[in-house]
């Protein structure tokens, strides 16, 4: 009994030590968003400028140097807008691993878990970034990071929207909502299963926001009004419990919007 005691202690403040550093990671990371994410401004005065033609500032001229900037700016963006979603999942690795009374591994496969989840964002920063310069290079976004197309931001909002009612994306849902569901049909023991675990979560997540992630293109990329209403939006997706009919809701409005983007006259 005592032994049994101790181990839940150790657990528990295991369990509190990763909450801890879960919310420093979020926290840095919006943090570095404000600060501009190592542009030349900072995340407030671009979207004091949003909707701007952009004359103050040229088109960014693009190097290894620049895409990798973008695509540190692009993944510390997810991290901070999709981490504190996977909150109830690692939470759940963490309650799973106490279950098996594993005195110290707990932090350790929450940490694996979260780093192949991260690892797949990674993977969608990435081609975010890929996709930024062929729209910066076909002169489809502005220098303010923003879609200038008309048509093109039009079907953004319209297969945003429409995605929200597909069976993939309610099926990725079931798995984002669902924690020791998903847990308990995926487990695999050890680190590397934790990680694998992650990637698949990841996977499943990225299936149920990837075309919300592409509203950053048509709202502004560092705009910080569409960057927390999103944030805001995947956490309540995930986790009240009408979510799904949120989701929906957001589905037709998406919808909605992007035809009056389409046909509401200049």
């Amino acid at each position: 009994m005592r032994h049994a005691t101790i181990v839940e202690v150790a657990l528990r403040r295991d369990g509190l030590i990763f909450v801890g550093g879960l919310t420093l990671v979020c926290v840095s990371a919006w943090v570095w968003l404000l600060l501009g994410a190592g542009m030349d401004m900072s995340a407030v005065e671009m979207t004091d400028m949003a909707g701007m033609d952009g004359w103050l500032m040229r088109p960014a001229e693009w190097s290894l140097a620049y895409a990798t900037l973008m695509f540190s700016m692009w993944w510390i963006m997810m991290i901070a807008m999709m981490l504190p979603s996977a909150a109830p999942m690692l939470l759940t690795v963490i309650h799973m691993m106490r279950k098996q009374a594993r005195t110290g591994s707990s932090v350790v496969h929450a940490g694996a878990f979260a780093s192949g989840y991260l690892v797949m964002w990674g993977l969608f920063s990435f081609v975010a970034t890929a996709l930024q310069w062929l729209l910066e290079h076909a002169a489809l976004m502005s220098p303010m990071l923003e879609i200038t197309n008309v048509w093109l931001g039009a079907g953004i909002l319209i297969a945003a929207g429409a995605w929200q009612f597909t069976p993939m994306k309610a099926k990725c849902l079931h798995h984002c909502r669902n924690p020791m569901v998903y847990l308990i049909a995926k487990w695999r023991s050890g680190r590397w299963g934790a990680f694998r675990m992650g990637l698949g979560h990841g996977a499943y997540c990225l299936g149920c926001c990837w075309f919300l992630m592409a509203l950053l293109f048509f709202g502004g990329v560092m705009n910080l009004y569409w960057i927390v209403a999103l944030t805001v939006f995947v956490i309540l997706e995930k986790t009240i419990p009408l979510g799904h009919w949120l989701g929906k809701a957001s589905g037709a409005s998406l919808v909605a919007c992007g035809l009056v983007v389409l046909y509401a006259p200049v």
